[in-house]
């Protein structure tokens, strides 16, 4: 792949410092779980499979120091970002390692490499639906960057690219933080996938004049039912699309699933400092006494999913709750 998140690096994490792209790649080596956990809450490190791999190697970092307990270090990290079920997910995997006397590093690795092969088949499983729908609209970036390697919504793009699909992607900007005009175009910059950016409020234009054929996303949490979380403003993408016809797809590895959550009322929403939407690159641009709210995520009912695109293929909502894995709740 021609963008790595993350990576294992002679006993340390690194990891590209998300925070500084487009304009720098800095790559970070992280020597404790207690950075791994500050590169998470900070946002150096971000999207939902990408975040439960590092949280992983933080873990076994952990171990390796014999500076903490597993219960510690878990809780430390799980109290980072709330939505994410990666995150817990991977927490998980090497927590339980850990404690039965395993190998956490051993743990981490493999947790890695399995979610690396799912996202690669979410790209073969779903690069079909764009062979005769190549106009897509994306929102955030769920993107390499964002899975560690291939992404989930762009995977089956590449694929798709790479089978001879002729694509256009309609990169949103998504505000505050820009993850989709400061990652996803910079991820299908390096691959010559041609895209345009658009503002966030733009997307309902072109899907209603009829330039988008599909519509593509990751998420953050799946409930067993299909209700999911992503990054603010997907919840108005799926409206209108749906209003206008275009199908709206979901990109997932299992580990975003979680199964013993009926629906989406009770997924945590995670609400990040209101400077993200009161300034822009270290400059104010609302006037002193104005204050902000900044939800990082809403929650889009799967009546609006049109079909969710897995490792095991694309699954319909009313499919998703026989399809699942069995799964626990970490938290």
């Amino acid at each position: 792949m021609p963008v790595r998140a993350l990576w294992w690096d002679d006993g340390r994490l690194a990891l590209i410092d998300q925070r500084l792209l487009p304009r720098r790649e800095k790559v970070l080596r992280l020597r404790t779980v207690a950075e791994v956990a500050r590169a998470i809450r900070t946002m150096q490190v971000r999207g939902a499979p990408a975040i439960g791999v590092a949280a992983a190697y933080g873990m076994a970092l952990a171990a390796a120091q014999h500076r903490s307990t597993p219960e510690k270090s878990a809780k430390l990290l799980r109290a980072t970002r709330p939505t994410a079920y990666d995150l817990f997910v991977g927490i998980e995997t090497v927590r339980a390692a850990w404690s039965e006397g395993g190998d956490a590093l051993a743990a981490a690795h493999a947790y890695r490499a399995t979610v690396v092969d799912q996202c690669r088949k979410i790209g073969e499983a779903g690069a079909g639906l764009f062979r005769r729908r190549p106009n897509v609209l994306t929102h955030c970036n769920a993107g390499a960057l964002a899975t560690v390697e291939w992404g989930t919504a762009l995977a089956p793009l590449r694929v798709a690219r790479d089978r001879g699909t002729d694509l256009f992607v309609y990169v949103d900007e998504t505000r505050p933080l820009l993850q989709g005009s400061r990652l996803t175009a910079w991820e299908l910059a390096r691959e010559h996938i041609r895209h345009a950016i658009i503002a966030d409020n733009a997307a309902g234009y072109f899907l209603r004049t009829g330039a988008v054929d599909a519509v593509i996303v990751g998420a953050d949490r799946i409930a067993r039912n299909g209700d999911f979380a992503n990054k603010i403003g997907t919840y108005e993408k799926a409206v209108v699309a749906r209003e206008n016809g275009v199908p709206f797809y979901v990109a997932a590895p299992w580990s975003t699933f979680d199964g013993a959550r009926p629906d989406g009322r009770s997924i945590p929403v995670e609400e990040r400092d209101p400077s993200e939407v009161l300034e822009f690159a270290g400059w104010r641009t609302a006037p002193a006494a104005s204050r902000a709210r900044n939800p990082a995520f809403d929650v889009t009912p799967a009546k609006f999913v049109t079909a969710f695109v897995t490792p095991d293929g694309v699954v319909r909502p009313r499919e998703l709750a026989s399809r699942l894995p069995r799964t626990t709740r970490p938290e």
